[in-house]
């Protein structure tokens, strides 16, 4: 199993696509450019089995239609952010002059709880990392030595949280209740921004000392 990470969107928010060697993907976080994601699997002769996402602000999400629609795949989102696809308020869009509103259909496929999912041969650990937004997850692939943190924790830094249902108290205690728990080697594959590692973070993350 292998990850890649494609930037894609205005804000360049980090997609990842996890994929078998039988050549079945998961998507993560498609943020926009739906064009470009879908001649990167085409070229691959890659097989969409899912879009899950980490949360639902509008950088993350903005090609999930296109992309649900081209290869007829569920959407996974957590039960707290069930209603922000599909407003521009809560998914941050409407914050921004010179971004278009950000509407996306629903949810196919709603993650109430933490646990371990299986999506064909995926299997994985999802966490609810609140904070940057209530209803952030992050995807732990223990085999794998990888964690899609979303927005939760960045090399050097952390989510913002002025964005609607955002706690920095939260956000920190989730970091350091669900990430640095993993393995230090863990990679960290970000939301925005380069890859980096759990003991990376434990060693030089500011927003960490001291919490």
């Amino acid at each position: 199993m292998k990850w890649q990470q494609i930037p894609l969107g205005g804000i360049q928010t980090n997609c990842y696509i996890v994929e078998n060697a039988d050549r079945t993907c998961l998507i993560f976080d498609p943020g926009g450019e739906a064009k470009k994601l879908i001649n990167l699997l085409n070229s691959r002769r890659l097989k969409p089995l899912a879009i899950l996402l980490t949360h639902a602000h509008f950088d993350h999400i903005g090609a999930v239609d296109v992309v649900r629609e081209r290869y007829s795949i569920p959407v996974y989102l957590h039960k707290q952010e069930e209603k922000w696809l599909g407003d521009p308020k809560m998914n941050g869009s409407d914050f921004f002059s010179l971004i278009e509103p950000v509407i996306v259909n629903p949810a196919d496929e709603i993650m109430k709880e933490e646990g371990a999912l299986q999506i064909h041969d995926f299997v994985f650990h999802v966490y609810h990392t609140p904070g940057h937004s209530p209803g952030s997850v992050s995807y732990y692939f223990d085999k794998e030595g990888f964690v899609i943190s979303g927005d939760a924790l960045f090399q050097g830094s952390i989510g913002r949280t002025d964005l609607p249902g955002g706690n920095q108290i939260q956000l920190l205690k989730s970091i350091h209740d669900k990430l640095l728990t993993l393995p230090e080697e863990t990679y960290v594959l970000s939301g925005h921004g380069p890859v980096t590692t759990i003991v990376d973070e434990m060693d030089s993350n500011p927003f960490l000392n001291g919490f």
